[in-house]
């Protein structure tokens, strides 16, 4: 099992910044790829980010393209998504997951993912 904990969300008005953080704990070597997503009221769950946690590059979704920055800290099994230049269509409740994908799957499916964080939320007023 992989326990996620996510913190940092909260209301900021139209331009502003914030960032989430994603504390993996258990057995966290199960898994090879970290990610986020959102769903707002209504909608389904949708990619924002992804990063291995052996190295490479992060995957973004276009929406959140030089706005949004996925980073990790392997020394304390923690991810991050530092959020900029906020749009009121970011808000939503944001998700942090983890998964061990092999070949072939695709980090943009939810259904790739294993465990869940319970969600933090993130408000931009405007």
């Amino acid at each position: 099992q992989v326990q996620l904990v996510e913190s940092g969300g909260g209301l900021v008005q139209a331009g502003g910044s914030l960032r989430l953080s994603c504390a993996a704990s258990g057995r966290t070597f199960s898994s090879n790829v970290m990610g986020w997503f959102r769903q707002a009221p209504g909608k389904e769950r949708k990619f924002v980010a992804a990063i291995p946690w052996s190295g490479g590059n992060p995957y973004y979704a276009d929406f959140v393209k030089e706005r949004f920055t996925f980073s990790r800290d392997n020394a304390k099994n923690t991810v991050y998504l530092q959020m900029n230049s906020l749009k009121p269509e970011d808000t939503a409740v944001y998700y942090c997951a983890a998964g061990a994908l092999r070949s072939g799957s695709s980090v943009y499916n939810p259904a790739e993912y294993d465990y869940w964080g319970q969600g933090t939320q993130v408000t931009v007023s405007s």
